[in-house]
């Protein structure tokens, strides 16, 4: 069993590792890219973009089908059920690149009556397809624990997009440089995982292996579908309601935001997930386990979000200058929404593992629920958003969605509680050291900020400070998370 738990811990610490590579490696390179972009493109542009990205989500949910989770989730998929799900995303992806032709008039008139989101529309869908070609591939290799093709990828296809999108973007081609990134993005990714995988379907269709996922991946694509709602129904509201040039300001916040929340997201989702399938019939492994991952989120997840809450002004000064001064606020709110974002994906893990596919949907249900009612209950706020305002009945209603994630979030530790034996209060106490502790930082982080002029020279201080103090603390503590944090490092670099 001890040689077991080792290997298992190995394996996990692995899979962490190249998830974490991957994310670092996609932001920076993001951030290379987003800030080019950003200085060179109009908030007009931003929204139209966005306009297209609300409707690109809900077809890329559908391409995918819930199999993703399935696929992860069961011990030992065969080369017939992988084979299966490939030929399945295919279809879909094709059907819904036709559906999305035929529909692009019909996404202009959501945003008054724009035109010229009907050809941004009809060439960025083409994402779909390529990314269903790549997607098999991800999830293999995710249950096989061994993502560090998928990070090479990642990486290779986004070098690509950054090139494609900032050479159109320096000759004025406007939101067509964020389009062809995207599929220069899809493109190079797929093709880099198909050449340097092992792996090939075969020409087998079995809807008796497709049935088999039916039941969890039919509630996972009902969930993931009411969460790519909740993630986008405020940017449909934004644009019919505001305007694109609003839009643009969200979608900025919204992005940058992501970058980190996001991250966090797909690291624990990627690396925890499938060490919480291989001990999901052992109930005190699968305590351990869990009790260690809440206390190595929150060591990640407080300082991270709302340190960069706290540095956001300098870091968007030191980037774009004063253009996006309107996004500082709505990018803050969204980070703290974000908090609760990660802790969600996180308990679902949990609740997953154990197979309650179905309690994932009424959560989900509940947490649509929420952010509707608290959506409708702002909405008529949209309106105070003026030309020299023109984000603050966006404030508002995020204010609303952050209410409405706090509720979602404790039913959710709730289920998750009962679902692993654990008590609720133990959840607590494993994230109260680590957020209390970012809580006390940052406001020496805003006093730091304030002795010099220079946004870069702020961010550096401020970073540094934020940094040593949390560090030295934890040490200060015994915290074990660290500890075994750079305990890997260590050997790792030896």
């Amino acid at each position: 069993m001890e040689e077991t738990t080792d290997s298992l811990k190995r394996r996990t610490a692995g899979t962490l590792k190249w998830n974490v590579i991957d994310r670092v490696a996609t932001q920076l390179l993001y951030a290379v890219t987003g800030v080019v972009l950003a200085r060179e493109l109009s908030q007009d542009d931003f929204g139209l973009v966005g306009a297209v990205l609300i409707f690109q989500a809900f077809a890329s949910l559908l391409v995918d089908g819930g199999f993703s989770y399935a696929l992860i989730q069961r011990k030992s998929p065969t080369q017939t059920d992988y084979s299966t799900v490939l030929w399945f995303n295919l279809a879909m992806a094709a059907t819904l690149y036709a559906a999305a032709w035929a529909a692009a008039p019909l996404i202009a008139g959501c945003f008054g009556g724009d035109m010229r989101l009907v050809p941004l529309t009809r060439v960025m869908f083409l994402t779909l397809v390529l990314n269903a070609s790549a997607s098999v591939q991800c999830y293999r290799l995710t249950k096989l624990m061994d993502v560090r093709m998928i990070a090479v990828a990642n990486s290779l296809g986004l070098v690509a997009g950054a090139i494609a999108g900032i050479a159109l973007a320096l000759a004025g081609a406007g939101a067509w440089a964020i389009v062809w990134q995207s599929i220069m993005v899809a493109a190079v990714k797929s093709a880099t995982l198909w050449m340097s995988g092992s792996w090939r379907p075969s020409w087998t269709f079995s809807f008796a292996a497709l049935r088999s996922y039916m039941g969890v991946g039919a509630r996972m694509m009902f969930t993931s579908f009411l969460n790519t709602l909740f993630l986008n129904i405020y940017s449909f509201f934004v644009g019919n309601r505001v305007g694109m040039t609003s839009l643009g300001y969200y979608t900025q916040g919204d992005k940058w935001s992501k970058m980190g929340v996001q991250s966090l997201s797909q690291v624990v989702s990627s690396s925890f997930l499938p060490a919480l399938s291989a001990v999901q019939d052992d109930d005190a492994r699968m305590q351990r386990l869990v009790r260690r991952m809440n206390r190595f989120t929150a060591y990640l997840l407080f300082p991270a979000t709302l340190g960069l809450a706290a540095v956001a002004t300098p870091v968007f000064h030191a980037l774009f200058g004063t253009k996006w001064d309107p996004s500082i606020a709505l990018f803050q709110m969204l980070l703290v929404r974000g908090v609760f974002t990660v802790l969600n994906s996180l308990y679902g893990n949990y609740i997953l593992a154990r197979g309650h596919a179905r309690a994932m949907v009424w959560l989900e249900i509940l947490r649509d629920g929420a952010a509707i009612l608290a959506l409708i209950a702002t909405l008529p706020q949209l309106a105070c958003s003026t030309p020299a305002d023109p984000v603050a009945g966006l404030r508002v209603m995020l204010w609303g969605q952050i209410a409405a994630s706090a509720i979602t979030w404790a039913a959710t530790l709730l289920v998750a509680a009962r679902c692993t034996g654990i008590r609720p209060g133990a959840f607590i106490a494993d994230l109260a050291p680590y957020l209390a502790l970012t809580l006390l930082i940052v406001p020496l982080m805003f006093l730091a900020g304030g002795f010099t002029s220079s946004p870069l020279a702020a961010c550096v201080v401020e970073c540094t400070l934020a940094v040593g103090i949390y560090v030295g603390a934890n040490s200060l503590a015994g915290s074990r998370i660290q500890a075994e944090l750079f305990e890997y490092l260590r050997k790792k670099k030896a």
